[in-house]
């Protein structure tokens, strides 16, 4: 029941972005969980932009940075597979796009905030942060994981559950 129609080539490129996302969210969520000592806190504390107070009280208090840490390697490690395994694709773009967003906003590319981080460019309010969240959004619209991926087993199985209540409440209306 896709209402979209993609071609083969299409629905292909769409899966091999969503695979080469995925893989960039599983490398440095495993990269940060294998380091021992990593933290947030020295991006959080070199914040600039409108947000920037609240990601530096962020990086301040020690119970806040414990939660942020634990979320930004689990949650780049668990969006990576799902966008890798095309499991439950919708919400790992989702979810994805919204980390990716936070950090868009701690470091933003808006002129008169420079960062002292090393960046790897920006054209003024677009930078790969932004080009990132733009594909997953696209990931997010589309039905990539339906096409290859676990998706495809639970949307059938999902569907399959749910004609046979509708045959069921036939039969059992019909009685």
């Amino acid at each position: 029941m896709l209402e979209q129609r993609y071609t083969h080539l299409q629905m292909i490129a769409l899966v091999v972005m969503r695979v080469l996302i995925g893989w960039h969210f599983l490398y440095e969520g495993v990269a940060k969980l294998l380091k021992p000592d990593w933290s947030a806190a020295g991006y959080l504390k070199v914040a600039k932009g409108p947000l920037a107070g609240l990601f530096q009280s962020m990086a301040n208090n020690q119970d806040v940075l414990a939660w942020v840490n634990f979320l930004n390697m689990w949650g780049l490690t668990l969006i990576g597979l799902g966008l890798i395994l095309g499991c439950l694709t919708r919400y790992a773009a989702i979810g994805g796009a919204c980390m990716v967003l936070l950090y868009y906003f701690a470091n933003p590319p808006f002129i008169g905030y420079f960062s002292s981080q090393a960046t790897e460019g920006s054209y003024l309010l677009v930078n790969k942060n932004l080009v990132e969240i733009g594909a997953l959004f696209v990931i997010a619209v589309t039905y990539s994981g339906r096409y290859i991926g676990l998706d495809r087993i639970f949307y059938r199985l999902l569907r399959r559950r749910r004609r046979t209540v509708a045959e069921q409440e036939l039969t059992g209306a019909a009685v």
